[in-house]
């Protein structure tokens, strides 16, 4: 289907320009100034190559002379994820989120292409599958997480693209074969039906990103009007915090999408494009819960497994004892990230077990604070920044628009440019902030910049 760009050239450069203009301030905003290194024969591993190790790993050679630090990951390439909803509309190709793990990683820091098969927080000790071992002194974890896809029975991999299946938090592939399923859908029409898990996750709006781009585009197709769209979330909200959930509501009301709280996906069958969930019912008297099953026919389908931490993690004793305990995440002190049992470990991205924070966004804020305590720690005292809880959701509602959604841990509002871009109005400018801006500043974050 030939796409139409919704904005001219000139009123592109000249977002474009003011994007990122403002993405340089906010990585002026985030500098820090020079410090003296510290010197140290310190041993520190990272567990994981994404987004919050590398930026680590970037800024802690900047700081320590002659620590050793070592980088654990056996992905050979490096997926900005933040790019991944752009693919699944058709509006980036996969290539467009992909770089080589190692352009990343600077010189002083050892990369050791492996996966963490063990961790003994008591020996500090990590182990690979290859059979290495590290001893550390600090552990930094940060392998990001796992996407459950063999908890919904029905579902594999291989259907995505093909009769009517998406699933974009898969990677740069498979958002692009998203774009495959949701393209012919958008073409022919018929229902289509989107859905997101009932554990914590990244990126919580990239549900409903994708719903609000698949029927723009749907809107403007050759099958317009012949479209039924279906937001499912096992949630009693559309997003947690209450103010965006409101104005999301209303969005969706205004566009047609109707919205199914407390439905939870637990199979498919693709034969039949059937997808079943359960349905909890709230008595509004009583307030006790039923439960029930509830079928839904499909021409599209967009499947988000369940999230969880990596089985390394999940078994190392790290993981929280009290919560969480089916998602396995890192127990950690959500202001410091630091561990509560074992004070030479950190938690870092995706893993750290903290309310907020699954976001690339929460990692350019938490990183430093890592870096602090991790440093004042070597040289024998406290470290003194911390974590509010940042997160930022740059949600896109039409092929042009977006919503710059900036919030903590206590689901306040924390605008970056209060005054210039309001957080739940639909905007060009803050559609650019991530549709150009975003990746420049994502890109400085892992060099240790931003």
């Amino acid at each position: 289907m030939k796409k139409t760009n919704p904005f001219s050239s000139s009123r592109r450069g000249f977002f474009g320009l003011a994007a990122a203009g403002l993405a340089a301030a906010a990585t002026a905003q985030a500098a820090r100034p020079a410090r003296a290194s510290v010197t140290t024969n310190a041993r520190i591993v990272i567990i994981g190559a994404g987004a919050a190790g590398t930026a680590l790993a970037n800024r802690l050679v900047q700081r320590l002379d002659g620590a050793q630090i070592t980088v654990i990951d056996g992905r050979t390439e490096h997926y900005y994820q933040p790019g991944l909803s752009l693919v699944a509309a058709g509006l980036k190709p996969a290539s467009y989120t992909v770089s080589r793990t190692t352009d990343w990683i600077p010189r002083g820091v050892t990369l050791l292409a492996e996966r963490a098969a063990a961790i003994d927080p008591e020996a500090r000790r990590v182990e690979t599958e290859g059979g290495t071992r590290l001893d550390y002194d600090f552990l930094i974890v940060a392998p990001g997480l796992v996407l459950d896809h063999d908890a919904i029975p029905g579902f594999s991999l291989d259907m995505v693209g093909r009769d009517g299946i998406g699933a974009l938090y898969a990677g740069p592939d498979y958002a692009a074969r998203t774009w495959q399923a949701a393209s012919h859908f958008i073409e022919n029409g018929g229902v289509g039906v989107f859905t997101r898990p009932a554990t914590e996750m990244k990126c919580a709006g990239a549900p409903l990103k994708h719903t609000f781009l698949i029927e723009d585009i749907a809107s403007r197709g050759p099958a317009a009007g012949r479209h039924s769209f279906q937001y499912t979330a096992p949630q009693g909200a559309l997003f947690s915090v209450p103010i965006v959930a409101e104005k999301v509501r209303m969005l969706y009301a205004e566009r047609g999408i109707d919205t199914h709280l407390r439905h939870k996906l637990i199979s498919i069958e693709p034969g039949r494009k059937q997808a079943r969930f359960e349905a909890t019912t709230i008595d509004p008297v009583t307030r006790a819960e039923s439960v029930s099953q509830v079928d839904m026919d499909y021409d599209y389908l967009h499947v988000i497994p369940p999230m969880r931490a990596p089985q390394v993690i999940r078994e190392s004793g790290l993981s929280w004892a009290d919560k969480w305990t089916d998602q396995g995440w890192v127990e950690c002190d959500q202001q410091t990230l630091r561990h509560l049992r074992y004070p030479e470990v950190f938690a870092l991205g995706d893993v750290a077990g903290v309310p907020k924070g699954k976001t690339a966004a929460s990692v350019k804020w938490q990183v430093p604070v890592v870096e602090d305590h991790l440093v004042a720690a070597i040289e024998g005292h406290e470290g003194t920044e911390t974590f509010n809880g940042y997160t930022s959701c740059p949600l896109i509602t039409r092929v042009g628009r977006a919503m710059l959604v900036e919030f903590d841990y206590k689901d306040n509002l924390v605008p970056s440019f209060p005054g210039l871009i309001a957080p739940l109005e639909e905007l060009w400018i803050s559609w650019l902030m991530k549709e150009v801006a975003l990746k420049a500043t994502y890109n400085a974050m892992l060099r240790g910049k931003a």
